[in-house]
């Protein structure tokens, strides 16, 4: 099994490690992305990425894997935004924009001040596969296979919160952890994804397979495993796209999405499975 994921990974032109970590990746996209598309978490889990940043210069700047600073940072982050799920759109929008700006900011002033190359920030911001190695990926596969655990364990409760705080009140359900624990969930994938396509990019890769996949299907079982298999070909075609064409795997990979939802969105009607019900009232039934 080994010997011919090797050569899978040769005929592709790209590292084994690197393949490893994109298979991972396509599993976020099917099973984290789909809860960012239908709850509308795009732009916070931006806000989340680019705050992440602070946590990346602070980490280079005290000697420590970049990963682990981004991950705390991020569920601070998570923690901060949260409490304002419910409040007004208008506070909302204006908190995840003063996250953004100021972790980025944060992050730029403490790598000023740290010991590092441009070709390392630049794969923090864009990602580089060739960089992955065996410990990345046993980190990666714990982040994944941890999220997706938590999805299907408490997949009622965080759907119920996400979708209707009001009834889920009703039902006695710890509202404010079940928000915090998806926020945390969105928080530690765009972390996981740093690594194959970087902060930058990190949630357009989570959001483009499940807004596909929406395009295509209505049942959310089918929306999951299409977005699963949509990141798959989007992260290995970008790959080898990259390889051959000499390009960098994180902004060829997002190009080679936005591409395939562009054809998907020209697609007629008629070819597409409707009617259509909304998949987020599917995931509240």
């Amino acid at each position: 099994m080994r010997s011919l994921f090797v050569a899978l990974a040769s005929a592709l032109g790209v590292p084994p490690a690197a393949l490893a970590a994109a298979l991972l990746a396509s599993l976020l996209c099917g099973f984290v992305g789909t809860v960012v598309v239908l709850r509308r978490l795009v732009a916070l889990g931006g806000g989340i990425a680019h705050a992440a940043f602070g946590g990346v210069g602070l980490a280079l700047l005290l000697g420590f894997d970049p990963l682990f600073g981004a991950g705390a940072v991020a569920a601070l982050a998570a923690a901060a935004l949260s409490p304002l799920r419910s409040e007004r759109l208008a506070r909302q929008d204006a908190a995840i924009g003063v996250l953004w700006a100021v972790g980025m900011a944060v992050g730029m002033l403490l790598l000023s001040g740290a010991a590092h190359n441009d070709t390392q920030v630049e794969s923090i911001l864009f990602g580089d596969l060739a960089q992955v190695k065996s410990g990345d990926l046993a980190l990666l596969a714990g982040f994944v296979f941890a999220m997706i655990a938590v999805l299907l364990l408490f997949s009622r409760e965080l759907v119920a919160t996400a979708f209707d705080d009001e009834h889920a009140r009703l039902q006695g359900l710890p509202v404010g952890i079940l928000s915090f624990v998806l926020l945390l969930v969105v928080a530690f994938a765009v972390v996981a994804l740093l690594s194959l396509v970087g902060i930058v990019l990190a949630i357009a890769l989570l959001a483009i397979p499940p807004l596909v996949a929406l395009r295509l299907f209505r049942s959310l079982p089918a929306i999951v495993a299409a977005g699963c298999a949509v990141g798959l070909v989007l992260t290995v075609g970008g790959l080898a796209l990259g390889a051959r064409l000499a390009t960098p795997a994180g902004p060829t990979i997002i190009l080679l999405g936005g591409v395939v939802l562009g054809l998907v969105q020209l697609l007629p009607q008629r070819v597409l499975r409707a009617p259509r019900p909304d998949a987020a009232a599917r995931l509240r039934a």
